[in-house]
């Protein structure tokens, strides 16, 4: 071949980072976690905030749908709440001896040569326990999670990345907790029932996926650069928030892709078949020059 049709470059991976979405994402939505949430959100709405029963559904909801999550949506409507308290009774009655070790998975992410990080809305305590009965506790530089984009200390969100930080696997600190001196709570349902209400949803102190702001702080906390970092999440929502702020995104549990998802994976297993070139950093590699720009092709798999 000729000098001019190709040559030989030191070719970098395209990612300096990994971001994963945690619960039905590196485990199957089939573990039943999710539905046992679910349940406890639901069991804790009436025990614990004395919310009519028949109102459940349709507050929960409208709750998720505008608030990314239940837990978020009740706080902003009014409702005074212990955040460990709530974490606890959620998260503390779910039938983790559904996950099991995944060694194949273990493998896979122990062997990409890039930087791994969890993104979870759920709490340090849930992911911690999560992660260890997949067997996956070491698989990762630490975890964006509840705590860290909610700060301890206070009863409303800071703006300040030094009160924030970035929870490491083997960190030892408190967990969040509020309060608040709110007292009046909002109908969202009636809101919701007058097509043309002309008031403005109120807004939550809590910072969590899917908003857009959530995810920009936590790449400034863990210092990743979204043109350089790989998405996954099993949430669409979360994807396109995902896309939005700059992120490559891939969405996980379906082989369907859509609108905001460079790529789709069926299941987390899939990443060698699905993203090859993440095993291929630092590789030498003959780059065609013709006059024509090549284009890449999202993968579904």
């Amino acid at each position: 071949m000729e000098y001019g049709d190709i040559y030989l470059q030191a070719q970098r991976n395209k990612y300096d980072c990994l971001l994963f979405d945690l619960d039905d994402t590196l485990y199957p939505l089939s573990s039943g976690l999710a539905n046992a949430c679910r349940n406890n959100i639901e069991d804790y709405m009436v025990e614990k905030l004395g919310i009519e029963k028949n109102k459940i559904a349709d507050l929960g909801n409208l709750l998720y749908k505008n608030y990314g999550t239940t837990m978020a949506g009740l706080r902003a409507i009014g409702y005074d709440f212990d955040y460990d308290e709530y974490h606890s009774f959620v998260h503390g009655r779910l039938p983790y001896e559904n996950l099991k070790p995944d060694p194949v998975l273990r493998s896979l992410l122990l062997s990409l040569p890039i930087r791994k990080v969890i993104f979870t809305n759920a709490d340090k305590v849930h992911a911690a326990k999560a992660l260890s009965r997949l067997g996956l506790e070491d698989c990762f530089e630490g975890v964006i999670c509840f705590e860290t984009l909610n700060p301890n200390h206070k009863s409303t969100v800071s703006d300040d990345e030094d009160d924030i930080a970035f929870v490491r696997l083997t960190a030892n600190t408190t967990t969040a907790t509020t309060t608040t001196s709110s007292t009046e709570i909002f109908d969202i349902i009636g809101h919701f029932s007058q097509p043309n209400a002309g008031t403005a949803l109120p807004k939550t102190p809590i910072v969590c996926k899917p908003s857009e702001a959530a995810i920009e702080r936590a790449l400034r906390i863990a210092n990743i650069n979204p043109q350089r970092t790989l998405f996954f999440d099993d949430s669409a929502r979360n994807i396109q928030s995902g896309k939005r702020v700059g992120l490559h995104t891939v969405l996980v549990g379906t082989s369907q892709r859509i609108k905001g998802a460079d790529f789709a994976l069926e299941s987390i297993h899939n990443m060698r078949e699905a993203l090859p070139e993440l095993w291929e950093g630092d590789k030498k590699s003959e780059v065609g020059y013709a006059g024509q720009v090549a284009v890449e092709t999202p993968v579904t798999a």
